[in-house]
């Protein structure tokens, strides 16, 4: 195995046969460990909604810009209803689900049935790369099992043939064991001799848990993924969970509700707390705080109607 300079999560990006080949490998252990924690998730949610961190973390990688920031959106019939999962070009990643408590049989002793859980739906992917309207795809879900759906979205989607490896091992206790994937792209250049070989290391590769569980890192996993194809890694990022929730901008949105709703919440007397959806962080507004904000909310207003005055 190769030498690894991170202790922790990582995400490795880079080439294969030539430039002709995208690959991508993360060890998201903790990342997924922490998104159960703050979700008190069931083990299927743990595991669906581990696999679409796992994915959202390598995809960040193919972001380049600072403030870029991609989503990934499933919405299915399943007991799980939603999964949404964020994350931007510094590794790192957030998320939550619909419903954290699913507890559904399993497909075989050993063996979580995500694809039942998340169900039937579409797959939504969001890129904001600072443009004026932000790239959005989105492909009905083939399996619910995160993996073949992605792979689906980016062949349909963006044209490039992919394979993506994902996997999420729980323990005895139902916490996080191994988490990680991979994702191969083969690029317009890409020949048969390349693509053959490809789809020949595929059909007999280890799970992903299964690798890492026997101490493989995201390098290992792509030697395994690309056999006697060479291949080159451009680029290392640690990965996280992380959000990048605060009281202001709590405050933002709550200053951008209906006039009507604030004036209600007024009303009650009460203070109210609003929680984050990604990190259940809980933010307390006393009333004289949502006063504040209506104040607030009313000059902007004033001041937005002069402009539009002064343009007219």
């Amino acid at each position: 195995m190769k030498e690894n300079t991170f202790a922790g999560d990582y995400v490795v990006r880079g080439t294969a046969a030539d430039g002709r080949v995208r690959v991508f490998a993360v060890r998201s252990t903790e990342l997924v460990a922490k998104a159960r924690e703050i979700h008190q998730t069931f083990p299927v949610v743990t595991a669906a909604l581990g696999r679409l961190l796992s994915a959202a973390a390598m995809m960040g990688t193919m972001m380049k810009g600072e403030e870029d920031v991609l989503s990934l959106t499933v919405k299915g019939d399943g007991p799980i209803a939603s999964l949404t999962v964020s994350a931007d070009s510094h590794g790192h990643v957030k998320g939550f689900p619909g419903n954290p408590a699913v507890d559904i049989p399993r497909k075989r002793p050993g063996k979580l049935d995500v694809g039942a859980a998340v169900g039937k739906g579409i797959l939504t992917v969001t890129m904001d790369l600072g443009l004026r309207d932000p790239y959005q795809g989105q492909v009905e879900l083939q399996t619910g099992e995160i993996g073949d759906d992605l792979a689906y979205y980016f062949t349909v989607s963006e044209q490039t043939p992919s394979a993506v490896g994902l996997g999420v091992m729980l323990d005895r206790d139902s916490s996080v064991k191994e988490a990680g994937g991979f994702l191969v792209q083969l690029l317009p250049d890409a020949d048969e001799e390349i693509i053959e070989a490809l789809e020949r290391r595929l059909a007999s590769i280890r799970s992903v848990t299964e690798m890492m569980e026997e101490g493989l890192t995201p390098e290992d996993i792509l030697h395994e993924v690309l056999g006697d194809i060479p291949f080159e890694i451009l680029e290392k990022e640690e990965v996280s969970f992380f959000c990048n929730c605060s009281r202001e901008k709590v405050f933002r949105a709550l200053a951008a509700i209906q006039k009507s709703e604030l004036e209600s919440m007024i009303e009650d007397g009460e203070s109210i707390e609003v929680k984050c959806f990604y990190c259940n962080t809980a933010y307390e507004f006393t009333v004289d705080e949502m006063k504040e904000i209506l104040v607030e909310r009313e000059q902007s207003a004033e001041i937005e109607d002069s402009a539009e005055s002064e343009n007219a």
